[in-house]
């Protein structure tokens, strides 16, 4: 047999019909939220229903609260962290992929020179081109050397080398700085809707346990209703 559908159930809040599975109880809200919900809508109590989309907006505007109140003034980090939370969107991201995609023809140039200039393999090349034109400007392998001692040719070229190397090289490394900053934005991120995910779910844990008790309580209060009565019937 198929399963009748499931009836909706209308949210007192945006007054909007809601399935049941988007439809949290007050009694599994924070009491702190519920005194945000309650600021707004002050008909509602812990005895209604709300549904998830009401709730994260609410959240989002708790935790604003919370953050104006602990840091003053929020941040674009921090405006954005907040609206993750009130759409329930993903924060991390790949940063390096996203780098690399707007990188500009000289930045890749820089970024490669770089990475060369600071190998193994460019300290044995150019130790090995080192040896060679000495040897061969020393040697007398050549009657009239181009380049004889002091080796006057090899200073300029090793000049060149290095006033074009080092800005290069100081381009790679602006860049580098500007990806960790990023990185160092992302994590902040991250790290603060962690938190609050975190806080918001040991506010979450509380309510159920406190939701759970309530309930346990209730039983046994009956089941010792019902033992009392039965005490009762046998004794008349």
């Amino acid at each position: 047999m198929s399963r009748p559908p499931a009836v909706p159930i209308q949210c007192p809040i945006c007054r909007e019909p809601r399935r049941p599975r988007e439809i949290i109880h007050g009694d599994l809200v924070s009491a702190p939220l519920c005194k945000v919900i309650q600021a707004a809508h002050p008909e509602w109590t812990d005895q209604d229903v709300i549904c998830l989309s009401c709730l994260n907006r609410f959240r989002a505007r708790y935790v604003t609260e919370s953050l104006e109140a602990q840091i003053g003034e929020l941040t674009t980090l921090d405006q954005e962290v907040v609206k993750s939370l009130r759409e329930q969107e993903l924060i991390s991201e790949n940063l390096n992929v996203e780098s690399d995609a707007q990188r500009t023809l000289g930045q890749r140039i820089a970024d490669r020179v770089a990475e060369f200039g600071g190998s193994w393999s460019f300290i044995l090349t150019f130790g090995l081109v080192l040896v060679v034109w000495i040897a061969i400007n020393t040697l007398a392998v050549l009657r009239r050397p181009f380049d004889p001692y002091p080796y006057i040719l090899l200073n300029l070229v090793l000049s060149c080398l290095a006033a074009l190397q080092a800005p290069v090289i100081m381009m790679s490394q602006n860049r580098q700085e500007a990806r960790d900053r990023l990185r160092a934005e992302h994590d902040y991120r991250v790290n603060l809707k962690a938190e609050l995910e975190i806080r918001h779910l040991h506010w979450k844990m509380d309510q159920l346990l406190t939701h759970q008790w309530r309930r346990l309580l209730e039983i046994q209060q009956i089941q010792t209703d019902l033992m009392e009565e039965l005490v009762h019937r046998r004794q008349t």
